[in-house]
């Protein structure tokens, strides 16, 4: 093993929607997974926007950066379609969406680095403010602790070890926190995800687009679709299906999340049907495509807590 998951690395591949306004809050909590109108300064929120049919059309990660700012970060991919689209659903409310990318400055902190930019690691979807810049702690890859660090663009980059980009990108999906991209927009509702398991869906808050389906999905047993992580000895691509050697005529699955392993192959997180995950004989892209390994899932699911 010749790779240290320790450092400092830009996150070029990652936007920034900025929400301003004393209404902020209030818009989103209506539009969003998650509950925004108990989002405390010291804390995050991971929250999907969905359809109306329930499907994931963006995951962010959000936070105050005051009591009428909300920023949310999200793949800079399919910014611009989500930032239309929520614009959209604003009518009367006092807030006001704008693409923020260029205001500030992105980067991931994994390992030891954390103890220097945030004081230590701390639970995930805690947030920390350090002057201008925010910290929000994320869950950890393979036992190390992981932050996303943001701050505007004039300040300076968070002192500490580089880290490879690429390494960041595969501890992401080590994590089994999955961030949609453009390639997988509305293929999923969020517990295809396992969003419901890491802190990414509020069953107690009030309605928004597509809670019918979420509700439905969690509480009348109708869930078919987990998130896994998984090993491939080659490339494999988001949104390539995956297929079962039991059933090969149609897929049981979808590549959500993708980056190269530092020991070879790639990693991935999939959403496969839960009786093809339990069979344990999968391939990508094809019926006799690239073999799938999975692996332990990082944390519990929250059927099994």
């Amino acid at each position: 093993m010749t790779y240290s998951l320790n450092g400092i690395a830009p996150l070029s591949h990652l936007g920034v929607i900025r929400v301003e306004g004393e209404d902020a809050a209030k818009f989103l909590h209506g539009q969003l997974t998650q509950d925004f109108a108990l989002l405390g300064m010291d804390e995050a929120r991971l929250a999907a926007f969905l359809s109306a049919k329930g499907r994931m059309q963006a995951s962010f990660i959000g936070f105050k950066r005051s009591a009428t700012e909300v920023l949310l970060v999200c793949s800079r991919d399919l910014l611009p379609a989500v930032l239309k689209r929520l614009s959209m659903f604003v009518l009367r409310a006092k807030a006001r969406l704008t693409d923020a990318t260029a205001d500030y400055s992105l980067y991931g902190v994994a390992g030891d680095a954390i103890n220097a930019v945030a004081g230590g690691a701390h639970a995930a979807w805690h947030k920390a403010d350090a002057g201008p810049a925010s910290v929000v702690h994320l869950y950890p890859a393979d036992g190390q602790p992981r932050a996303l660090w943001v701050a505007p663009t004039s300040e300076p980059a968070p002192a500490g070890p580089a880290l490879d980009a690429s390494l960041w990108l595969w501890s992401e999906v080590r994590s089994g926190v999955a961030t949609l991209t453009t390639p997988v927009v509305e293929a999923f509702v969020p517990q295809m995800l396992n969003y419901e398991s890491v802190g990414g869906v509020n069953f107690k808050k009030g309605c928004y687009p597509g809670q019918e389906v979420v509700a439905r999905s969690q509480f009348r047993g109708t869930l078919k679709r987990r998130a896994y992580v998984a090993h491939a000895a080659a490339a494999v691509e988001v949104g390539a299906e995956v297929f079962s050697t039991s059933d090969p005529d149609q897929p049981c699955g979808t590549v959500v999340q993708a980056a190269p392993a530092p020991d070879g192959g790639f990693d991935a997180i999939v959403s496969l049907q839960i009786a093809a995950a339990q069979e344990q004989s999968l391939q990508v892209g094809a019926p006799a495509g690239v073999p799938l390994a999975l692996l332990p899932l990082p944390y519990p699911l929250l059927e099994d807590i």
